[in-house]
């Protein structure tokens, strides 16, 4: 079992001394809950995209790391950029030749 960083063992603690109350969400909340959820796993289309080998390893290592499949994260990031959520930041034509691995990884940032 991984260790508890010290928000989760507030959480635990609340927990175990009975401080935490259990609450149901509103009619309202729960048709926008549902809402959202079926947005979310609506999939009505599907695409073929090529990646490089070292590309699709290193999202599919990420994928693992949030405990998720990696076609799931895809769609996720791609979700959040055609929401405006995650943006590319404007750069130079200098700095984008320099063309490292780990420079385009941090290229895209989440705001």
């Amino acid at each position: 079992m991984k260790k508890l960083d010290a928000f989760e063992k507030d959480i635990l603690a609340a927990y175990e001394k009975g401080e935490l109350k259990s609450t149901s969400p509103s009619k309202a909340e729960l048709a926008k809950f549902k809402a959202a959820a079926t947005a979310t796993f609506l999939k009505e289309k599907r695409i073929n995209i090529r990646l490089t080998t070292p590309d699709l390893m290193d999202i599919q290592a990420r994928a693992l790391e949030e405990g998720m499949p990696y076609q799931t994260l895809i769609a996720s990031v791609l979700h959040k950029f055609v929401a405006g959520r995650l943006v590319e930041p404007p750069s130079s034509l200098a700095s984008r030749s320099s063309g490292t691995r780990q420079k385009r990884r941090t290229d895209l940032t989440e705001p």
